[in-house]
């Protein structure tokens, strides 16, 4: 491939287009993407096809199916009244979803609701974490720091509870925000996030040797102003540690040998099973010896310790049923069909950063700047989005497009498969590479 001419306004383009493909009856209400994923996938040129087919719906259930939120709030009729067991979709339209959000709540007779904040170092998998207890992934993720780049709600929603999680950055420090010139929102969001919460899950990856056995002063210090507050424990990428043992050794630390108000016994630091609580322990008994130290910078007033991997969905589906059953009396924040409070174009433009922030290396991807310049609704009412990608220099440009635009290929595909099973309908992405002036 030619090098790209500094007079060339658009560079390259990458097209990730979903076809319409099949007749099956079962899919033309517009069924979910794990049902989609089975069916013939075509590709043609930089298209990667996987879509249903049936007659466009005048309702909102062409994009989300007969149970979909908005189906309910436009009162049109369902075959039970009961909430579905599946994540809901997101509205390619940011009206509707602005709708969605101001309507309502449909709540039951006995609602119960949990504000639960999120917090931990930089890359500790809270956004993983968050996507896998919602049960579909709206907060991007990525190996990289600073993915997250201000806080997010999500909204977990089933029978009478409803859990609003707050997806918030990594915990910084003032001097680290300064040094590096990130985002005031990078500092501040944990700390407004504490503010509303009811329960605070701190995160902590085992898997890094240099964090695994401590908790920040800046985590220490917003655990200390926010002390009212109850707080988990939950320890993430336990799959990644070659010696389990050493969990025995991490509770102790990052607990400073007390959890729920009570001595810690080594026989009961480890749950029997991970993705498991452990057993709130009993007073100490003669022959059992306690643990931690001052040497260690931990917690002591966590309620509940997780051991997991929230990569794992078995793992996080005992989290899930805690935190549900830890939901309170009172009324519900959304209608039970809110996923979360982000608008389509901040879903699109997240996804879309994850995927660059994956496959450039360094700096690069922190200095792409992103510009929506097409979204709307298709024809055949597929979403279609042309978003130009915006870099400071003529060898990023070559870098971002790779070897006969396979690069910007696979990330314009990469980005329409997860946006399809986040607004549950078919998605053509644009993408192009433009030189900064």
């Amino acid at each position: 491939m030619a090098a790209p001419s500094r007079r060339a306004a658009t560079l390259f383009w990458a097209v990730s287009g979903v076809r319409q493909l099949g007749t099956n009856a079962a899919r033309e209400r517009g069924v979910r993407l794990s049902s989609l994923f089975d069916c013939q996938r075509r590709c043609v040129s930089c298209f990667a096809g996987a879509a249903f087919s049936g007659p466009r719906l005048s309702s909102a259930s062409r994009r989300y199916g007969q149970s979909s939120a908005l189906d309910r709030f436009l009162g049109l009729s369902q075959p039970d009244s009961s909430l579905t067991s599946h994540p809901p979709g997101v509205s390619m339209h940011r009206d509707e979803q602005d709708l969605l959000l101001v309507h309502h709540p449909n709540m039951p007779e006995n609602p119960r609701v949990l504000r639960v904040v999120i917090l931990g170092a930089p890359n500790a998998g809270k956004s993983t974490l968050s996507n896998q207890l919602l049960g579909r992934k709206v907060f991007p993720v990525s190996k990289k720091v600073h993915t997250t780049r201000c806080q997010a709600l999500g909204v977990i929603t089933e029978k009478e509870a409803q859990v609003i999680l707050l997806d918030t950055p990594g915990l910084i420090s003032p001097v680290k925000q300064k040094r590096h010139h990130l985002e005031l929102s990078l500092l501040e969001d944990p700390w407004k996030s504490m503010e509303s919460a009811d329960l605070v899950v701190v995160l902590v990856d085992v898997s890094d040797k240099w964090t695994q056995n401590q908790l920040s002063p800046q985590l220490l210090q917003c655990l200390t102003q926010f002390s009212q507050i109850p707080s988990i424990l939950v320890m993430n990428k336990v799959d990644c540690l070659k010696q389990k043992s050493i969990l025995l050794e991490l509770t102790a630390a990052l607990t400073k040998g007390v959890v729920n108000g009570k001595k810690l016994k080594m026989r009961q630091a480890l749950p029997s099973q991970p993705g498991t609580p452990c057993p709130s322990p009993a007073a100490e008994g003669p022959k059992t010896q306690s643990v931690g130290g001052p040497q260690r910078i931990g917690w002591p007033h966590f309620q509940e310790i997780f051991m997991l991997s929230a990569l794992s969905q078995e793992d996080v589906k005992t989290l899930k049923q805690y935190l549900l059953a830890q939901a309170r009396p009172g009324p519900w924040e959304f209608h039970s069909g809110v996923l979360t409070s982000q608008t389509p174009e901040e879903i699109c433009a997240n996804i879309i950063r994850e995927k660059l922030l994956e496959h450039l290396p360094q700096e690069i991807p922190y200095s792409v700047q992103q510009r929506t310049v097409m979204w709307e609704e298709g024809p055949s009412g597929e979403l279609v989005i042309e978003q130009k990608l915006l870099v400071l220099k003529e060898s990023h440009v070559r870098i971002l497009i790779g070897p006969k635009g396979r690069l910007i290929s696979q990330i314009a595909q990469e980005v329409g498969r997860d946006l399809m099973d986040i607004f549950l309908c078919d998605v053509q992405l644009r993408l192009s590479v433009k030189l900064l002036r």
